[in-house]
């Protein structure tokens, strides 16, 4: 299996495990909390078919990827991506991220800058920032984030039983847009992550990246449901589209957090016409 080293923990390497397929204009694939780039199928098996060549990889703490006890924070996220990009000699390369992988390409073009990167496309998104403070009044408040903490402490398979339900709607698409083997699918690769990863990547989400956006230079397409229960549009997609210059943003009806699945034929149309 490949990995790339970005880092030492004593003394033991940090490897994270990815793929890389097909050939033309390369696109990395960065996943979302609590999965693994596994969840991105759907979109790679259409960006294969189209002629993109399609690098999937997984974070640090998830899936195959070694399980450190630190680094959970998005300026490590952020290098662990540049060290993938510089790596395999990447350039004219798309950046895509999917909820919390949104988070990851804001701040790697905020950091590392945009020579190699052709596009960006960010999918049920985190940024700009979702905390609620007195700049930040359309913000969540603290305590929700703080009640996430503690669930996954007192019983994490239980919250992301619940959290997994939400994320998919389940209630509304169940047995229509999303199978129960799907969440369990989900409930069983979640489980399996790091649990010090699952915690710590809570305060992450708290990053505030507006001072990222003004550095973001290349052509950039949001895509978000209207139906999202984990990160509302009002307080996520909508201010990050008007705060970088030339954004699209596209607004899916009725679609859950987890769209790339749900409705991944219209996230895959959107992403397709945007890369091509």
């Amino acid at each position: 299996m490949p990995f790339i080293s970005v880092g030492e923990e004593n003394s033991a390497p940090i490897r994270l495990y990815y793929e890389d397929h097909g050939s033309g204009r390369p696109v990395v694939l960065v996943h979302g909390w609590p999965l693994n780039a596994a969840s991105w199928e759907k979109q790679a098996a259409a960006l294969l078919d189209a002629g993109h060549r399609v690098i999937t990889y997984d974070r640090r703490g998830f899936g195959r990827s070694d399980q450190p006890d630190t680094g959970y924070d998005y300026d490590t996220f952020a290098a662990d991506l540049h060290q993938l990009i510089v790596q395999l000699d990447l350039s004219d390369v798309s950046l895509v991220g999917f909820s919390m992988g949104s988070g990851e390409v804001t701040r790697h073009l905020g950091t590392h800058g945009s020579d190699r990167i052709h596009r960006a496309v960010m999918i049920g998104v985190v940024p700009p920032f979702l905390l609620k403070t007195e700049d930040n009044p359309s913000g969540v408040d603290g305590a929700v984030f703080e009640g996430i903490q503690q669930a996954i402490v007192a019983d994490r398979p239980a919250f992301l039983a619940g959290f997994l339900h939400d994320f998919y709607n389940v209630d509304v698409l169940g047995g229509e847009r999303v199978s129960d083997q799907v969440v369990q699918y989900s409930w069983n690769v979640a489980t399996a992550a790091s649990a010090r990863a699952t915690l710590a990547c809570v305060a992450a989400w708290l990053t505030d990246f507006r001072e990222d956006l003004p550095k973001i230079e290349v052509p950039t397409l949001i895509i978000h449901g209207d139906a999202d229960r984990t990160l509302p549009l009002d307080a996520t997609a909508i201010p990050l589209s008007q705060q970088i210059d030339g954004a699209k943003l596209v607004v899916i009806p009725d679609a859950p957090h987890g769209l790339i699945w749900t409705h991944a034929a219209e996230v895959n149309a959107e992403l397709l016409e945007f890369l091509a």
